[in-house]
C-alpha cells in the first residue's frame, strides 16, 4: 500500500480541491550532522515515522499575513519530550525534515506525568512566516530528527479573499467523488493500520528506552576503556621513550666498544711482543723460586730445630720456678712457724740467728736467680715471636711468588693456546694456498700453458688471427690443437700413476706398455672422468670452464 501524506490522518476535510502527488521518501542517512544554531534533522520513510504521538489542535484554514501564529498541540501518554524537539513549518509535499521553512524549540512540560501540562503552545513571529498563498502544515520533530506528529494543511491569505470558483464538467465531478471514495477508503485503512502501529510503537518504544539504557552503560563502559587506554597509551609512551634512550646507550657503549676492540687488538699485538719477554722472565722466576723455596725450606728446618731447642729450655726454666716455688712455699712455711715459735725459744733465738742469716743468705741468691731466670725468660719468648713473626712474613712471600707463578702459568698457557690455533689457521691457510696453487697449475697444464710464462693476452697468430677467438684470454684451444707447431699450446700429457706431467713421447711411450682401459683423464675443475679415447671431449669440456 502506498504511503499516505500527513494531513490525510487529520478529521478536517479540504475546503476545496486540491492536486497533490504521492511522493516516497528515499531512504537517507539515519544520522544527520547536527549544526549549531540548526535543529537536529533526518531523512526517513514516511512509513517509520509515528504521526500520531503528537496531535496538533485548533489549526485554522488560513492564517493572516502579518500577524503571530500561536501554535497549539497535545502530547499523548507513549510520547515522552526531550530538550532538542521542535515544530517546524513545513510546505506540503515535504521529504525530508530538512525542507523546514521555520521552527520554534519546543517548552519541556515542568511536570510530565500531570495531564494538564500535555497541552503545550509555540507561537511563530511574523517575520519569519511565509509569505506566499501555498499550503503549509505544522510538524512536530524529536530530537532523532524523526517527525511524531503533522497537522491539517493551511495558508497564509487575507480574510477578504473571496472563494475561488472551480467550475467542472459532470465527469470531472464523477471522477473527484470517486476518488475522494477510494480517499475515504484508503484512510480508514491507515486509521485500521494506525491502530496496530501505535500498539507496535508502544512496544518499540519500550524497546528503545531499554537500548537507550544499554547504550549508556556502554558509553560509559567506553569512557572507561577511553580512559584506560589513553592511560595506557601514556605508559607506552613514557616506555618507548626509556627505550629509545637506552638504545641511544647502547649504540654510543657500542661505539665506545668498538674503540676498544680496535685497542684491544693494538694491545694484542703488543702483548704478543711481550709474551716473549714474560715467558723468559717467568723461567727466570721459576728458577729463582725453586732457589728460594730450597733456601725457605732449609731455614724453616732451623727454626723448627732452635724453636724445639727453646722450648725446651722453657719446660726446664718452668721446672726450675716450680722448684723454686715450693722451696720459697717451704721457707716461708718455715718462717712462719719460727715466728711462732720466736717467743718460746727466745733463748735459743740467739743459737739460731747464725742459721737464720745464713738462711736469708740463701733465700736471697735463690731470688736473685729467679729474677735472672724470668729475664732469660722473657729474652727467649721475644725471640720466639721474632722468629714467628719471621716464619709469617716468608709464608706470605712464599704465597705471593705462588700466586704469581700460577699468573704466569695461566698467562703462558693463554698464549700457547692463542699461539696454537693461530699455527692451525696458519696450516690450513698454507695448504688451501697449495691447493690452489695445485688447482692453478693442473689447470694451466691442461690449457697447455706453463707456469712460468702466465700470458695474461690472447696471443697473436702471425697467419692473421683467423682461428683465434676474439673474447679469449687464452686464445682458442681448437686454435692450439690444429696448430701443433705452436710451442705455447702444446697439450701436456698426465701420468696415469701419479698425475705428474709428462712430454708427449714420453706419455706416448706410457701409453704404449700399459693398455688403453686402464687410462683416465680427470677435469680439474669438476673431477669428472673420461677415458683416453675421449681426448677431443674432455679437451672441450675443459675448454668450456674457462668460457
Amino acid at each position: 500500500m502506498g504511503s499516505a501524506l500527513p494531513w490525510v490522518l487529520g478529521s478536517a476535510p479540504l475546503p476545496y480541491p486540491v492536486l497533490l502527488r504521492r511522493r516516497r521518501l528515499l531512504p537517507l542517512d539515519p544520522a544527520m550532522e547536527e549544526t549549531v544554531g540548526d535543529p537536529p534533522t533526518s531523512a526517513v520513510l514516511l512509513d517509520h515515522c509515528h504521526f500520531s504521538q503528537v496531535i496538533f489542535n485548533s489549526v485554522e484554514k488560513f492564517y493572516v499575513p502579518g500577524g503571530d501564529v500561536t501554535c497549539y498541540y497535545t502530547l499523548t501518554e507513549h510520547f515522552t519530550p526531550r530538550r532538542k524537539d521542535w515544530i517546524g513549518i513545513f510546505r506540503v509535499g515535504w521529504k525530508t525534515t530538512r525542507e523546514y521553512y521555520t521552527f520554534m524549540w519546543v517548552t519541556l512540560p515542568v511536570d510530565p506525568n500531570n495531564i494538564s501540562t500535555k497541552h503545550q503552545e509555540v507561537q511563530f513571529k511574523a517575520y519569519y512566516l511565509p509569505k506566499d498563498d501555498e499550503y503549509y502544515q505544522f510538524c512536530y520533530v524529536d530530537q532523532d530528527g524523526l517527525v511524531r506528529g503533522a497537522s491539517i494543511p493551511f495558508q497564509f491569505r487575507p480574510e477578504n479573499e473571496e472563494d475561488i470558483l472551480v467550475v467542472t464538467t459532470q465527469g470531472e465531478v464523477e471522477e473527484i467523488e470517486q476518488n475522494n471514495k477510494e480517499l475515504r477508503k484508503e484512510n480508514q485503512e491507515l486509521k485500521d493500520s494506525c491502530v496496530s502501529l501505535q500498539k507496535q510503537n508502544s512496544d518499540m518504544q519500550a524497546e528503545l528506552q531499554k537500548k537507550q539504557e544499554e547504550l549508556e552503560t556502554l558509553k560509559s563502559i567506553n569512557k572507561k576503556l577511553g580512559q584506560k587506554v589513553e592511560e595506557q597509551k601514556d605508559i607506552w609512551e613514557t616506555e618507548l621513550l626509556q627505550l629509545k634512550e637506552q638504545n641511544q646507550k647502547l649504540s654510543s657503549e657500542n661505539e665506545k666498544m668498538g674503540v676498544r676492540v680496535d685497542q684491544l687488538q693494538a694491545q694484542l699485538s703488543t702483548q704478543e711482543k711481550e709474551m716473549e719477554k714474560l715467558v723468559q722472565e717467568a723461567q727466570d722466576k721459576t728458577e729463582q723460586l725453586e732457589c728460594l723455596k730450597k733456601e725457605n725450606f732449609l731455614s724453616l728446618m732451623e727454626q723448627r730445630k732452635h724453636q724445639q731447642k727453646l722450648e725446651k729450655t722453657v719446660e726446664e726454666l718452668k721446672k726450675q720456678e716450680a722448684i723454686a716455688t715450693k722451696k720459697e712455699q717451704e721457707l716461708t712455711a718455715q718462717l712462719s712457724t719460727q715466728e711462732k715459735e720466736m717467743e718460746k725459744l727466745v733463748q735459743e733465738a740467739q743459737d739460731k740467728t747464725e742459721q737464720l742469716e745464713c738462711l736469708e743468705k740463701e733465700n736471697g741468691h735463690l731470688f736473685l736467680s729467679l729474677k735472672e731466670q724470668r729475664k732469660h725468660q722473657q729474652k727467649l719468648e721475644k725471640t720466639v715471636e721474632e722468629l714467628k713473626k719471621q716464619e709469617a712474613i716468608a709464608t706470605k712471600k712464599e704465597q705471593e711468588l705462588t700466586d704469581e707463578n700460577f699468573d704466569l702459568s695461566k698467562r703462558l698457557s693463554e698464549n700457547k693456546m692463542i699461539c696454537t690455533v693461530l699455527q692451525r689457521e696458519k696450516e690450513r691457510l698454507e695448504g688451501e694456498n697449495d691447493l690452489l696453487k695445485r688447482d692453478n697449475f693442473r689447470l694451466m697444464s691442461y690449457m697447455g700453458l706453463e707456469c712460468d710464462s702466465l700470458p695474461f693476452q690472447a696471443p697473436t697468430s702471425d697467419q692473421g688471427g683467423a682461428g683465434q677467438h676474439p673474447g679469449l684470454v687464452f686464445g682458442n684451444p681448437y686454435f692450439g690443437i690444429q696448430e701443433s707447431s705452436a710451442p705455447s699450446l702444446r697439450t701436456i700429457k698426465k701420468c696415469p700413476t701419479c698425475k705428474s706431467n709428462l712430454a708427449d713421447d714420453v706419455f706416448d711411450h706410457i701409453s704404449q706398455q700399459q693398455p688403453m682401459e686402464t687410462l683416465s683423464l680427470d677435469c680439474p675443475i669438476c673431477d669428472k672422468s673420461f677415458s683416453a679415447n675421449e681426448k677431443q671431449i674432455f679437451e672441450d669440456h675443459v675448454f668450456c670452464h674457462t668460457l
